[in-house]
């Protein structure tokens, strides 16, 4: 039977110190660590989550590791290395020496240069992630996506995967430019589609009907075989809780045949990271 996933959730303890965008001021600054998260997916029947980075660090990878050590439910991690680091292919190295270790997410959208993925001195790290049989996290905003295709001309090898469907703009209404820079992106053979994120773009008093054009069109340009189901957990509860989007996700899929939706919830994740 094929395994319930929730390929997006994030882990942190504020005692590391190197979460930088997390502020005193937001609803989310205090611990999340499993003890937190164990009645939610007991009560979404979820089998097994993605754990995902959410510091710039390879130490804050290696706590994530360690967690997945411990933890039943975690498949694997998205971690992080400096892509521009003369060494990094050799970092990578290091932190694959543990089969947890699945992809790696650079933090894109903190960054202010719209095409700083683009730079050659990142070119052996996104070879090495491909020799190292990882796959590739893209954390993008709508400025990013018109540069994004020559990153996937140059690795047409390297799976990648777009976080939270590229962030886009719903509680300003923006639909139609997403869908036009969504439209090149699909066409990819190698290009995935996280299925998260949607609440958090949204107005805070959004419904199910704000989100649902931006979900059709998901559907419509990746199908159920490249849409793989996150919740963005805990940063999702800035706007909702989890059974909401659990139950919104699946409503918003309802039109699946079972096994399409079972692939959206479950199937696409571990094929995508090569989960065992």
């Amino acid at each position: 039977m094929m395994e319930v996933i929730d390929a997006h959730v994030h882990y942190w303890s504020l005692d590391r110190g190197d979460y930088d965008w997390l502020t005193p001021d937001s609803p989310i600054y205090r611990d999340f660590l499993p003890q937190h998260s164990a009645a939610l997916f007991e009560a979404a029947g979820i089998d097994g989550i993605m754990l995902v980075q959410a510091a710039p660090t390879e130490a804050e990878t290696r706590f994530l590791l360690g967690l997945a050590q411990t933890e039943k439910r975690v498949r694997g991690v998205v971690g992080w290395i400096d892509m521009q680091a003369a060494d990094a292919p050799d970092r990578l190295a290091a932190l694959a020496q543990n089969p947890l270790l699945r992809a790696i997410r650079p933090m894109w959208q903190d960054i202010a240069a719209d095409d700083w993925f683009l730079n050659p001195r990142q070119d052996a790290a996104y070879r090495a992630v491909t020799s190292l049989g990882l796959s590739f996290d893209a954390l993008v905003r709508m400025r990013h996506l018109a540069h994004l295709p020559q990153l996937l001309e140059r690795h047409p090898d390297m799976p990648i995967v777009l976080d939270h469907a590229a962030k886009p703009a719903i509680a300003a209404g923006q639909h139609a430019p997403w869908r036009r820079r969504m439209v090149v992106l699909a066409s990819f053979p190698h290009v995935h589609c996280k299925f998260s994120g949607l609440i958090t773009e949204a107005a805070p008093d959004a419904e199910l009907d704000a989100i649902q054009p931006y979900a059709e069109t998901l559907l419509e340009l990746f199908g159920p075989e490249r849409l793989i189901f996150g919740s963005d957990w805990p940063v999702l509860t800035t706007r909702r809780s989890y059974a909401v989007w659990w139950d919104w996700a699946h409503r918003l899929t309802a039109a699946l045949a079972p096994e399409a939706q079972a692939a959206v919830f479950g199937g696409n994740a571990m094929r995508f990271y090569r989960l065992t």
